[in-house]
């Protein structure tokens, strides 16, 4: 395959969205805005009408469900039937959006995407810390942060310039690909799967296409060359696992000193009681082998410190090459090849850079049809 054989696609969901005319409609006073004609029409064209309005106790808890997850308080509801201004409703729906569980609710279905875990999901799928990336999460839609900040962060946040802790822990969105601790494992195969897992959940999350396909032969359906896959793969393979460290919250940090404290404590009296045991005949010192089995108990609970980073993304100091993988197989190496996109897609920004800062602004462009296709497929 050279680089000349890529593909274009009349696919609809590659090209620009254009704004429809609002069609015209029997039931006028029915209609509220825009959207509500679309919906209307089709059902003047089944020759139905529309539901009646539901009751205020049954909207206060559909709003509360679908924005909280959590049922209305009495108080609330009673507050709620109790309002009769105009803008009673929508007065309800701002404040449920304040409430700080909204990005709880909400955040579920990002980090869904984001595969979140507090494990690593491999052999022994040890703990991993990650609760600051899904607090950032949170945080975030509780700001209503803008979608196209929201994906540059998470992708590149520790490409901008003089990147904070926050746009740094952001990059967690990929440090979630499984881990694998097993002995005597390649770590170079494991990486690569790690870079390939990060190119499919971008090209699922943000473009709604599988791109994973390609990994080993030019996709059957979409229109993505195995060229295009690892020129794709190109600007995740630079990248590396990076711990950010920072100091734990004082409270924190005292609770475990104590706790560390007495745990010394203990271990030194064991340690003494074995150093007396020491001299009596081996086959009748039953005190210094129940010492030393204490002992190893103990230290198999030793406290553990409270966490003090985050697991992160940054730019490795040495470029890698990037090749194409034949028939996937990362041992056997076929033509070399840069970071660029998909040409069924839209023009890569001729401003920006060929790295995961590039591609994230790529992504959110206004030119782009589908990341906003697919953001509202997922709503």
């Amino acid at each position: 395959e050279s680089a000349g054989d890529r593909i274009k696609s009349n696919h609809w969901a590659f090209q620009p969205p254009v704004r429809p005319e609002v069609p015209s409609i029997e039931n006028t006073a029915w209609v509220r805005n825009p959207l509500d004609a679309f919906i209307l029409a089709r059902l003047e064209e089944k020759q139905l009408a529309p539901s009646p309005e539901a009751d205020r106790v049954t909207l206060i808890r559909r709003l509360s469900f679908d924005l909280l997850g959590l049922p209305p308080k009495p108080e609330e509801v009673q507050e709620f039937l109790a309002d009769n201004s105009p803008q009673a409703y929508e007065k309800l729906v701002d404040r449920l959006l304040a409430s700080p569980h909204y990005g709880e609710r909400w955040g579920r279905h990002w980090l869904d995407a984001a595969r979140y875990a507090d494990s690593n999901g491999f052999t022994i799928d040890g703990a991993r810390n990650m609760w600051r990336y899904r607090d950032w999460v949170i945080n975030a839609l509780n700001a209503d942060m803008p979608f196209d900040q929201f994906t540059i962060e998470q992708l590149a946040g520790d490409m901008l310039p003089d990147a904070t802790r926050e746009q740094m822990i952001a990059t967690g969105f990929h440090r979630n690909t499984l881990i694998n601790e097993e002995g005597g494992t390649d770590q170079e195969q494991f990486r690569i799967d790690a870079v390939a897992d990060r190119l499919h959940t971008t090209g699922a999350v943000w473009l709604g296409l599988t791109l994973e396909c390609a990994r080993c032969h030019t996709h059957k359906y979409d229109p993505i060359t195995q060229r295009e896959y690892y020129e794709m793969f190109a600007f995740f393979n630079e990248a590396d696992d990076y711990d950010l460290n920072f100091p734990p919250p004082e409270d924190q940090q005292q609770a475990f000193q104590e706790k560390l404290d007495k745990f010394n404590e203990e271990i030194a009296k064991l340690d003494k009681q074995i150093a007396e045991a020491y001299g009596t005949p081996a086959e009748t010192n039953g005190e210094l082998k129940k010492f030393m089995n204490d002992r190893t108990r103990k230290m198999r609970s030793k406290p553990k410190g409270p966490a003090v980073w985050a697991m992160v993304m940054t730019n490795g100091e040495r470029p890698r090459k990037t090749h194409i993988h034949k028939r996937g197989n990362f041992l056997d190496p076929g033509d070399p090849v840069t970071a660029a996109t998909p040409a069924a897609l839209h023009q890569f920004p001729a401003d920006a850079p060929h790295n995961r800062l590039g591609l994230a602004k790529w992504l959110v462009s206004r030119e782009n049809p589908l990341s906003g296709r697919v953001r509202t497929n997922r709503f």
